[in-house]
């Protein structure tokens, strides 16, 4: 199956955090969106991988992706190095995305800055038909996606462009709210964690709110960009 866009998260919850209005608008607009999780998460204070993997279906249903896999790599300890390159790059070249989205290039949690890296790296080494991969026992062709971006988490960092995304704040919060076992809960008995207090759950409309003020809509998200973007005309850009 060949996907337009694949977003590529750290841990389950990632993608949904950071640019899940996003996903649900190219799916309005036709496109084909898939989810890859590089780890389960299984390191979180709260929840555990069941749950987890439960939450993540469920979000996943709520935005309407084609398709949601987990590459299995260790939470907190995966590394950017060929064994895990090679598993990204085996994601890419079965889906074949024009664009790819993954993890902020700086961030509090280690997994998000190194994700990214991993991410990024793989779909430049995608593209070389001398790296050879093979799924379901037939060899792949060389992909290299046209665009890799990165959405923004826990650290306020200045977008290079923000999508609107006015029409779907609200799938985007019912797609984070799937993970209940991780964000504010007053009756449960689990530890509190830097995501769970509710703080935290307001900042991600907020920050969305506040990224609208500044561009004019009423809800936006914020990537950064790996090299300029071009527009055909002035008139593209609002």
């Amino acid at each position: 199956m060949k996907l337009d866009i694949v977003a590529f998260g750290a841990h389950p919850d990632d993608v949904e955090l950071g640019c899940s209005g996003t996903i649900a608008k190219e799916i309005s607009l036709g496109k084909k969106v898939g989810i890859i999780d590089l780890t389960r998460g299984e390191l979180g204070t709260r929840g555990s991988v069941e749950i987890r993997n439960s939450e993540s279906e469920k979000a996943s249903q709520i935005l309407g992706v084609s398709v949601r896999e987990n590459l299995d790599m260790r939470d907190g300890f995966f590394v950017n190095d060929e064994a895990h390159q090679l598993k990204i790059i085996e994601m890419i070249r079965k889906y074949q995305p024009e664009i790819v989205l993954c993890n902020a290039i700086d961030d509090r949690h280690i997994d998000h800055g190194k994700g990214s890296k991993l991410v990024s790296d793989a779909c430049f080494l995608s593209g070389l038909r001398r790296i050879e991969t093979f799924f379901n026992g037939e060899k792949q062709s060389a992909w290299r996606p046209k665009l890799v971006y990165h959405y923004i988490q826990w650290k306020t960092i200045e977008p290079d462009f923000v999508v609107d995304i006015s029409d779907f704040m609200d799938i985007k919060m019912q797609s984070i709210l799937a993970y209940s076992s991780q964000f504010y809960n007053p009756n449960t008995n689990e530890p509190e964690s830097p995501i769970s207090s509710k703080n935290f759950i307001e900042s991600v409309k907020y920050r969305a709110q506040d990224l609208g003020r500044i561009t004019g809509v009423a809800y936006a998200e914020g990537f950064t960009v790996e090299r300029y973007l071009t527009v055909n005309s002035l008139s593209d850009l609002k």
